[in-house]
């Protein structure tokens, strides 16, 4: 990536609303960032395009976040990954993840932009 370039993130949610605004709020930060509303179409996503970054919601239909993460992370090993959640039954699904090889970093549900913004530049 040219040292110029903004970063490309990536941010999922089944909420849309949660996912378009993140995404306004990282654009107006720097960062080139792009909302899809679900796991598969985060891993599509990825196919098409490299990406610096993936923020994602746990719990979504179909594919949950951890599960689309894990795919991600074999496209693109060198992207990070941030979950964040708002529901308890996340640590079971980090857990397995775990016990398969994989550690994310999480977030709890809501987050205060200033919050996030300052946990992606840390």
């Amino acid at each position: 990536m040219e040292s110029n370039a903004r970063p490309r993130v990536l941010v999922v949610d089944d909420e849309r609303v949660i996912a378009d605004t993140l995404s306004i709020i990282l654009n107006q930060a720097g960062f080139e960032a792009s909302a899809v509303y679900s796991g598969e179409d985060a891993v599509a996503h990825a196919r098409r395009q490299p990406l610096d970054l993936i923020i994602a919601d746990v719990v979504m239909p179909d594919m949950n976040g951890i599960e689309a993460a894990i795919v991600i992370r074999e496209l693109l090993p060198t992207c990070k990954i941030l979950l964040f959640s708002g529901q308890a039954s996340t640590a079971d699904l980090l857990e397995d993840a775990r016990h398969r090889g994989y550690e994310f970093d999480i977030l709890a549900k809501p987050i205060h932009p200033q919050d996030l913004l300052a946990k992606i530049r840390g």
